[in-house]
């Protein structure tokens, strides 16, 4: 027994040894031992992706689980093709498009191209595959290489796509178009080329998202040489925002032509505003009365063991991690504490909203001591240092069983201000209740409690419009992770829309469809 005790060690070193430097796909050569990789496997710390190749895991997942290849897939796919043509690949343009543009989320089909590809697919976990496309590569100084994977560079990108890379929301193509300053960065190619078409459907996308300069020094500068482009518009709609141009981000456009284009879809789905009633101590006694169910479905929903009983504990007081050790020991409890720590504080800054205050500017300002609160009996129970709650995260986070991969660090830095822009000058509660939570945990600016945080997020939007607080039951979490998974990787907010719609009606209606357990 020790001597296989000692091997699974040894193996666990030969695994860490991997991971201190950085290598995500692991193939065969890199442990070399046959049984180190037959007990790794066994004991649920590799897994299988392709014959020969593998990637860490996590043993307590469980069969069908998709995180430990969702938050591997990019660095997989990028050593994985290396080792399979050396430089002479890179992704399809469309694909580089959706980079440009800051979208990670991992694709059911990655297109790879190379002369030496066969145009057949290589078969990968959880239905996605790559496609070998057989074909010629840009020329060197079209491409360019990110987290590994050489891809079109931003121009060549927006002149090789798909006419398809435009349809639907078009959200890739018009991020990425925002990032081009001047028709001179295209130019050079469309004329050497003779890209009439090309040059013509890019006129009509710069149009469409009012930067007519640019669409107008392509259509003449295409006629001065005596080429014959005709402007044609390739998206399905226009476009009414103002993008940054001095933005070299893509994200802060990107989170504004989300919210451009999902609020409508969430002001068809939604009841008018009742308004706030002068009555606020009513409503006020209202969302007290319903802390107990919230707090059971919103902690049951992120998987905590909780029961009416340990809320009613927390509640009570009688809840003390530095008195009783069991408390101590006892995530959940932390959990229901923090929740109801932080529950106070929403309503604080509710009362402040219908007092009057903006309801974006209140969350602001608000936000970030919500989330020290959730948090504050972990710190107490020594499990997290008070440093962990000083703001938003500082390193890469993945969600788990979903293709969507959250923002970096940076980016999400970027884009937390424009939200709260956004959110501030909306002029729909609807839209910032629905949208506030979709967009709040799409960005995922903190390590943990991001789903927590967009409910309470959610509930304070909607209590600034007059609706009732609304639950999310437990027993909906999987319509209401599916709904969130649609709206992250096919930016379709429909789903989600509706399916908060629908628990708002049934609280106007009296009816709410949460319950506690009997």
């Amino acid at each position: 027994m020790a001597k296989l005790q000692e091997r699974f060690a040894e193996a666990l070193k030969a695994l860490k040894s991997l991971q201190d430097k950085g290598i995500v796909a692991i193939y065969t050569d890199d442990i070399p031992s046959r049984m180190y990789r037959e007990i790794l496997t066994r004991q649920g710390f590799l897994k299988e992706v392709t014959k020969g190749w593998y990637i860490s895991s996590n043993p307590a997942e469980k069969p069908g689980e998709t995180t430990s290849w969702y938050s591997s897939y990019w660095e997989f796919c990028a050593r994985f093709i290396e080792s399979k043509y050396e430089n002479d690949w890179c992704l399809s343009a469309d694909q580089s498009l959706a980079i440009h543009a800051g979208n990670w989320a991992v694709p059911q089909q990655l297109v790879v191209r190379s002369p030496q590809a066969n145009n057949r697919p290589t078969p990968l976990p959880h239905n996605t595959s790559l496609f070998n496309h057989k074909g010629e590569l840009p020329p060197a100084d079209q491409m360019t290489t990110e987290r590994g994977l050489r891809i079109y560079n931003l121009q060549a990108a927006l002149i090789y796509c798909t006419v398809s890379a435009f349809g639907n929301t078009g959200l890739n193509a018009r991020t990425t178009l925002s990032l081009i300053r001047d028709a001179s960065e295209l130019l050079p190619v469309l004329l050497d080329k003779g890209h009439t078409t090309i040059a013509g459907r890019l006129a009509g996308a710069f149009r469409n998202i009012q930067r007519d300069k640019i669409a107008d020094q392509i259509i003449e500068s295409m006629k001065q040489a005596g080429y014959d482009a005709r402007e044609e518009d390739p998206f399905q709609s226009k476009l009414s925002i103002d993008l940054s141009q001095r933005e070299r981000s893509p994200f802060v456009n990107r989170i504004k032509l989300m919210w451009q284009q999902m609020r409508e879809t969430v002001i068809r789905d939604f009841p008018a505003a009742p308004g706030i009633s002068k009555d606020h101590e009513s409503y006020l006694k209202d969302v007290d009365a319903i802390y107990i169910t919230d707090a059971y479905h919103s902690l049951s929903i992120e998987r905590y063991k909780v029961t009416p009983e340990l809320i009613e504990r927390v509640m009570a007081g009688k809840w003390d991690a530095q008195i009783n050790e069991e408390d101590k020991k006892q995530q959940d409890a932390m959990a229901a504490r923090g929740y109801y720590q932080a529950f106070q504080l929403v309503k604080e800054s509710i009362i402040k909203i219908m007092e009057g205050a903006n309801p974006g500017k209140q969350i602001d300002a608000d936000h970030q001591r919500w989330y020290r609160q959730l948090f504050d009996p972990s710190v107490v129970a020594g499990i997290l240092k008070a440093s962990d709650l000083a703001g938003y995260r500082s390193h890469q986070v993945y969600i788990g069983n979903s293709q969507h991969v959250p923002l970096s660090v940076d980016a999400m830095r970027d884009a937390m201000p424009v939200f709260f822009e956004l959110l501030a000058n909306e002029p729909e509660a609807s839209v910032r209740a629905v949208l506030g939570h979709f967009i709040f945990v799409f960005i995922h600016p903190y390590m943990d409690g991001n789903g927590r945080m967009g409910r309470f997020l959610m509930n304070a939007m909607l209590a600034s419009g007059g609706y009732p607080w609304t639950v999310i039951p437990v027993e909906k979490r999987d319509e209401y992770m599916k709904a969130l998974e649609r709206a992250s990787t096919e930016q379709d907010v429909s789903s989600f829309s509706q399916f908060i719609s629908y628990l708002v009606k049934q609280g106007m209606n009296g009816t709410p469809v949460a319950a506690l357990p009997k």
